[in-house]
């Protein structure tokens, strides 16, 4: 009997330490999970038109660390910064010509040290860019590249003898042209760039490219860099013997052209093999990959991590909202639906509910300004639909990418003359359907919303003097607007897009509930209200955002009760009665549910 006893003790201890131990485990991996890009919230800075600190109209390092206070009181995490490599600026940076030196309008090496130094101080972490699907054809690779057939640097690019014909058509993005070959005399050959004509794509295909390129993310890497963004990165590898592109390859693309560009044969070769090469040596750091061309279908190939490739990717699905298919940005008529938004970010987010991490952004570089696209920038609209955007942006399940100037409410400027415009994208667009006999007229009407130099111009400092950012004339107007929407006079009221702003990172980073809790949308045809609950089970919380300038009335779902607890509200009050709520235009709250 003792005998039997002692067995039952032995079999309970163990299943009481296999249960311990189990739920230790999953302790641990839900630890191991937790990343701090997951957590981050990240402030992209365009280095040309943030602050110039030497009078000559271009923003430069030492401005950058003359307002690392400014960025540190924001309450992000990280800063990513676009080009600052030496470059001839065909494409602001985006063309470079030397991966280990600092483009002299920016500043200097010594510069860039104090500046990361100065973040790394204030406990914000720097993302650099990445641009290696291209250099510029002022970097010394295809300087030699171009001299001869066989001259050691020649494999370093994409070449089409012209003794084998012109070669297949493939579509540029920048190209004046419209044709991504671009034929080169010196050695009767065609070369190939996917963007402008001064930006050859780099041969992935030769190791010694490969190798290049990683010993360049060490370089950096060792100077202390946190992460790398990578521009167009699924376009790296390409099918060498460039086929016709017909109607039928590209039926299993539903993104057209930039998927097939996205899917070229050894793509997650190189990923992996940079991961192995340079990632997994700097275990802190961050790899974020711009995902044109990344479809939901293949999404978790590039994020998984038991796939060792990138942590995220930027998606693109939200971009073509509301655009008409005559392409070249041109808006549609009607407009993008809040039914459609919905169904975006709801996908993107329930495609890495269980696997993977995504990212989420309203603006950047290469888009208009956030509150002319997605708010209402009329200034009776533009503070409140600011801030409801923000709440949204800062409570879904992803990392967040903010623009700087989007956190005062920064508008497009809506240029009417081509000759305001410096983009390589809208200039060459310009030129190319003015060839076509297209009404330009038409278009210049459209870039007004959707034009990238919309969301490039100086950041609005004072009402002072070209708006704080210069003692001279910057390299782009200033928005007319920055007598009233400027960080001084927002510094100074509480409620600010910008104080509203700090205090929703605030909230995100005090629920985390915000960050990893489950996402359900509510009501998905809704044409004017997105809701949603963060969390499961007694911990949720629920975020309602009137997406229009009409009062809304929202009946709550009979499964959930609102607490009092009232996370945030760009209102001073929220309006309830009976089971249902009344939204002010563009109101957002987060309110906890009981």
């Amino acid at each position: 009997m003792k005998t039997l006893i002692g067995i039952k003790i032995i079999i309970t201890v163990f299943a009481l330490s296999f249960v311990f131990v189990s739920d230790y485990a999953r302790q641990t991996e839900s630890k191991s999970d937790k990343k701090w890009w997951k957590e981050a919230v990240v402030y992209q800075i365009y280095p040309r038109s943030f602050k110039d600190s030497n009078g000559d109209g271009v923003g430069d390092l030492q401005g950058i660390i003359s307002k690392l206070d400014y960025v540190k009181s924001l309450g992000i995490d990280a800063v990513w910064l676009n080009p600052i490599y030496a470059s001839p600026n065909d494409d602001n940076g985006y063309d470079i010509s030397d991966y280990r030196d600092i483009m002299k309008e920016f500043g200097t090496m010594a510069d860039f040290d104090v500046m990361l130094s100065e973040m790394h101080k204030r406990g914000i972490r720097l993302i650099m860019d990445l641009v290696v699907n291209h250099s510029s054809d002022e970097h010394k690779w295809f300087k030699e590249s171009r001299k001869s057939r066989t001259n050691p640097y020649r494999d370093y690019y994409h070449w089409w003898p012209a003794e084998k014909g012109k070669p297949a058509f493939r579509p540029s993005y920048f190209d004046e042209e419209g044709s991504a070959w671009r034929y080169d005399s010196i050695t009767n050959a065609y070369y190939l760039h996917y963007f402008s004509r001064k930006q050859p794509d780099l041969n992935w295909e030769n190791p010694k490219v490969r190798q290049e390129v990683y010993s360049i993310m060490k370089f950096w890497f060792d100077k202390g860099v946190d992460g790398f963004r990578m521009d167009v990165i699924p376009f790296i590898s390409k099918d060498t013997s460039f086929p016709v592109i017909t109607p039928d390859m590209l039926k299993k693309y539903t993104g057209g052209w930039a998927e097939y560009y996205a899917d070229g044969p050894h793509l997650h070769e190189y990923l992996k093999e940079m991961r192995r090469e340079v990632l997994d040596k700097y275990p802190d750091v961050m790899a974020l990959g711009e995902g044109a061309g990344v479809t939901l279908a293949n999404a978790h190939k590039f994020v998984d991590a038991d796939r060792k490739e990138l942590d995220m990717f930027f998606h693109f699905d939200a971009v073509g909202l509301g655009l008409s298919p005559k392409g070249y940005k041109l808006p549609d008529d009607k407009g993008w639906s809040l039914v459609d938004l919905k169904k975006v970010y709801t996908k993107w987010s329930d495609v890495f509910a269980q696997k993977g991490w995504g990212s989420i952004y309203l603006g950047n570089h290469d888009q208009p300004r956030m509150v002319s696209r997605w708010g209402n920038d009329d200034p009776a609209y533009r503070e409140a639909s600011a801030k409801m955007l923000f709440t949204f942006l800062l409570s879904m399940r992803a990392t967040p990418y903010v623009y700087y100037g989007d956190e005062l409410g920064m508008t497009n400027i809506r240029f009417n003359n081509i000759s305001d415009y410096r983009d390589i994208e809208t200039l060459n667009w310009y030129k190319l359907l003015k060839s076509k006999g297209e009404d330009i007229s038409v278009y210049l009407k459209g870039w007004q919303l959707t034009a990238r130099d919309n969301g490039r111009t100086p950041f609005q400092w004072d009402a002072g003097t070209n708006a704080g950012f210069s003692t001279s004339l910057p390299w782009i107007k200033i928005n007319p607007d920055y007598i009233t929407v400027n960080e001084h006079l927002q510094e100074n009221d509480p409620q600010s897009i910008l104080n509203y702003f700090r205090k929703m990172i605030h909230v995100r980073k005090g629920n985390k509930i915000l960050v990893y809790g489950d996402y359900k949308l509510l009501d998905k045809d809704n044409p004017q209200v997105y809701a949603f609950t963060r969390g499961s089970g007694s911990n949720r919380v629920l975020v309602l955002l009137n997406f229009s300038k009409e009062t809304v009335v929202w009946n709550i779902p009979d499964d959930l009760k609102l607490s009092s607890h009232i996370l945030i509200n760009n209102y001073p009050e929220l309006k309830t009665f009976g089971h249902a709520v009344s939204l002010n235009a563009y109101q957002a709250i987060c309110v906890e549910l009981k």
